[in-house]
């Protein structure tokens, strides 16, 4: 093997891994494409609620990644869980994480907006994320500016049923999500992990 060859393997053996973890918004996200740089993990799962992701949690832990783009609620809501519900469960997601990969740096994304009629919950539920990412010493990305119209129903531009995107939808939220994912690589990582004070 050539130094040429060594130097390229080394290049690629030292890319930082992600998993991006959700329900059929990230399964159909085309991730190995719009970050080449990155070993990519797609653990989206069409269909799921946050009780499924919280059933298969061992999966993202098992692939041992650098960072964690964690999207999932949306169902929950369609399903009429409540807001209540699917918030704890995301908290418990991100202690469970932070506890198995204190290492791993981890960005929190705020359920997308939908139909308007979901507007008030899928937003009150987004305040309470942003509230709890820093306890587990993760980022937190706000999406709803640019993805919500005036009326609190998802542009009609990115998407076609008031819940999946379209390849414009898709345009929008890598705007919010590259940026994002800089920052996340920044910020110094885990070195231990941390006590996680919850309230009685």
């Amino acid at each position: 093997m050539s130094d040429d060859s060594r130097a390229f393997d080394s290049t690629v053996e030292s890319r930082s891994s992600i998993a991006f973890v959700g329900d059929s918004i990230t399964n159909h996200g085309d991730w190995g494409a719009w970050f080449p740089d990155r070993e990519v993990h797609n653990l989206g799962v069409s269909g799921d609620i946050t009780d499924d992701l919280v059933a298969r949690i061992d999966d993202v832990i098992d692939v041992r990644p650098d960072a964690v783009a964690l999207l999932i609620g949306t169902n929950d809501l369609g399903q009429r869980k409540s807001v209540e519900h699917l918030v704890r469960n995301i908290e418990y997601l991100l202690v469970t994480l932070r506890k198995a990969l204190p290492g791993t740096r981890m960005l929190v994304q705020s359920i997308m907006p939908r139909g308007a009629e979901f507007s008030e919950r899928v937003q009150d539920a987004n305040r309470h994320l942003r509230q709890f990412a820093p306890s587990v010493n993760a980022q937190y990305l706000d999406l709803w500016p640019a993805l919500a119209g005036p009326d609190g129903e998802i542009d009609a531009r990115f998407s076609d049923d008031r819940l999946h995107l379209t390849a414009e939808g898709y345009e929008a939220w890598l705007a919010e999500l590259r940026p994002a994912l800089e920052r996340l690589d920044d910020a110094p990582p885990m070195s231990r992990p941390i006590s996680i004070i919850r309230p009685d």
